[in-house]
């Protein structure tokens, strides 16, 4: 089995405990992660041999957050050392129809001032067949947008599966921008994950008559959609998550995966949410591990809306969860029983 090479921003996470106000707070939970950070973290749960590329301040919390990833697997020997400081989130969990709310603090970050020197790809990538980024990195400016195009150029040239999920951040760049970069790295990429705001706001690709806070979405305008990323960007597969927002505490859950043609839709989760925060890069690296076993379609979708569905169950950003519990729901074993 070969190696998942994961590149983005690692950040601290600060939340109150519990569905606690951030006004409310004298205290707050730590805890790291990030985009690209929680796709190489759960992709090493579920077996698979993962490393993860950012800058980190050469100090106790930039030693910290790779500490993090090291805890779960995760091989940070492609980390580089230097710059100011480390990039900082704050997550206030939603409950019924308060929604969630992130407060970023990562203006003048490490990695956001990272050149391209600091990376040897071509030492990093060897001995992986996968590469995976997301729309945040080249999002964060400077000089990650080129980077990001190296590190393609790189993977690409030693045949390496390329993987992003679009992940558009309002806070961070224009919709103009996102779609003049994003759409210079998407003939890269050979697996392109997304839900219908970003190929809204990215591509200006929209999917039919849904509404997802209304909890009505449109099967063929998804298939639709998908199909004219797979076109336009000659990508050979194309994700989408579907997700229905009945309240901040209770959302409907899908995934669909268009490849050759076709559309294969896994079941719909009904969810009661404790953490929702990484949601997005559990499918990711349910997907991710799919594909790079061979599952057919229709499993592989099954498997990734399996492992993000267990995803918002658990607190924080990873989804600590094994191989056996993600194939055991994707089975269609859905009651919560207790195990004995």
């Amino acid at each position: 089995m070969g190696k998942l090479v994961c590149f983005g921003e690692l950040m601290m996470r600060l939340n109150p405990e519990g569905h606690g106000r951030i006004v409310q707070a004298d205290r707050l939970e730590v805890s790291f992660a990030g985009g690209e950070a929680n796709v190489a973290v759960d992709a090493s749960q579920l077996g698979m041999d993962a490393a993860y590329v950012t800058r980190l301040p050469d100090q106790e919390l930039g030693h910290s957050a790779a500490n993090a990833l090291r805890r779960f697997g995760v091989d940070t020997d492609g980390i580089v050392y230097g710059g100011p400081r480390l990039g900082i989130y704050f997550v206030e969990k939603g409950a019924s129809q308060r929604p969630s709310k992130v407060i970023y603090d990562r203006a003048g970050s490490s990695v956001a001032m990272a050149q391209p020197g600091d990376f040897d790809w071509e030492r990093i990538l060897e001995g992986a067949d996968w590469f995976h980024f997301t729309g945040i990195t080249p999002a964060l400016g400077g000089c990650l947008p080129r980077i990001c195009r190296e590190a393609c150029e790189a993977a690409k040239k030693r045949q390496v599966t390329i993987s992003c999920d679009l992940n558009y951040r309002k806070k961070l760049w224009s919709r103009q921008e996102a779609c003049r970069v994003m759409g210079e790295l998407m003939p890269f990429v050979d697996v392109c994950i997304a839900n219908e705001e970003d190929l809204s706001d990215v591509f200006g690709i929209h999917a039919g008559d849904s509404d997802i806070e209304g909890g009505s979405l449109d099967s063929e305008g998804y298939r639709k959609a998908a199909q004219e990323v797979a076109e336009r960007f000659r990508i050979s597969h194309v994700a989408v998550t579907l997700r229905k927002s009945l309240s901040a505490s209770r959302n409907l859950w899908s995934g669909m995966l268009y490849g050759e043609g076709k559309a294969y839709f896994s079941r719909e989760y009904d969810m009661q949410i404790v953490d929702r925060v990484g949601g997005g890069d559990s499918f990711a690296a349910g997907l991710i591990y799919a594909l790079h076993n061979d599952y057919e379609p229709q499993r592989a979708v099954e498997f990734a809306a399996a492992a993000s569905c267990l995803k918002h169950t658990i607190e924080h950003d990873f989804n600590l969860v094994s191989l056996a519990e993600v194939e055991t729901l994707a089975a269609g074993n859905t009651s919560g029983r207790v195990q004995r």
